[in-house]
């Protein structure tokens, strides 16, 4: 799993490239980790590039999410596939941060 980091001011953007899944998620949880820091406004997960999300790849997203929101930042999942929009509403996942599809 490939996943870049771009930083505009006050919001960071993940862009994933690849499924989020057990295998990628010991790579990606101390990088997201790192990210959250006071005065951090917005945290968005861009999905374009992912097709698969598995029960783990969700857990780390509740992280991050729980994260940013105890530093008082916003959380944002953009660009699933319709697929994974259905997922994240099944979940009702949608009802604790934005979620946005392609």
């Amino acid at each position: 799993m490939a996943f870049e980091i771009r930083r505009d001011g006050e919001s960071t953007v993940v862009e994933m490239h690849g499924d989020i899944v057990a295998s990628s998620v010991p790579e990606l949880r101390p990088a997201l980790q790192q990210l959250v820091r006071p005065g951090m406004r917005e945290m968005v997960v861009d999905l374009a590039d992912t097709t698969m999300v598995d029960s783990t790849g969700l857990g780390l997203l509740l992280s991050a999410f729980n994260s940013v929101r105890r530093a008082e930042g916003t959380f944002a999942v953009v660009n699933a596939s319709s697929e994974l929009l259905e997922l994240f509403r099944a979940l009702r996942l949608h009802q604790h941060f934005r979620v946005a599809g392609r």
